[in-house]
């Protein structure tokens, strides 16, 4: 069951995707240890509002479950908290295509879909190492770039906001089979390092491990 977030005392709110384990579990924890409303959600009811009893049953009680597919994010997401020619085929240079990810000020969302339109049907047709995209992990790494680069779209279209990458490091959860370095609170403590930057800090920006670093490896 969801509870009204407005009944809460803190007007800091965070949303947590993926929030009933792992490092999304720890990153509820320590905001709301942090005196933030946490509203943590899941794609399973059950799942994510045992993950809220159990941070409930710490002392944490500003935390909140909502049911969230991240297909529906931006609209159920959102309201619960307030209350080119893609038929042409296109050979991708993967050196052309990098510069002009990193080209942020140029960089359009159309462009990005574009991009992403190009490598899902390069994936459907088993074209990628034909058109230049990696092969290895290709929907993980594609996706992770994509978001890199939408990332610093929303950051120099919202300079009133921070909004930045972070990679918490290989942390052992069950996507690592436990084979990671960093325990799920050392890889929670380097997301929240970065969603608490005060105002004025730095937007558009990666962070691995809680330290600015490159976009480009």
């Amino acid at each position: 069951m969801e509870r009204d977030i407005t009944s809460l005392p803190t007007k800091r709110v965070a949303v947590v995707t993926g929030g009933n384990k792992g490092i999304g579990l720890e990153v509820c924890r320590q905001l709301a240890a942090d005196g933030i409303t946490v509203v943590l959600t899941a794609r399973d009811e059950t799942r994510g509002v045992e993950a809220a009893e159990k941070l409930s049953g710490m002392g944490l009680s500003s935390v909140v479950f909502h049911q969230l597919e991240v297909n529906n994010a931006a609209v159920g997401g959102m309201e619960y908290v307030q209350g080119v020619d893609t038929n042409k085929e296109q050979v991708v240079n993967n050196e052309d295509l990098r510069k002009e990810l990193d080209d942020v000020d140029n960089l359009t969302e159309e462009r990005l879909d574009e991009v992403l339109d190009s490598f899902l049907k390069d994936f459907e047709a088993g074209a990628l190492e034909a058109h230049g995209w990696p092969t290895a992990f290709a929907a993980y790494k594609t996706a992770k770039v994509a978001m890199n680069a939408y990332t610093r779209i929303l950051a120099r279209r919202h300079p009133e906001l921070r909004v930045n990458c972070a990679h918490p490091g290989y942390v052992k959860t069950d996507m690592t089979i436990d084979s990671g370095f960093l325990t799920p609170e050392e890889g929670g403590r380097n997301v929240v390092t970065v969603a608490l930057l005060p105002d004025g800090g730095p937007t558009g920006a990666f962070f691995a491990e809680g330290k600015e670093a490159s976009f480009l490896g």
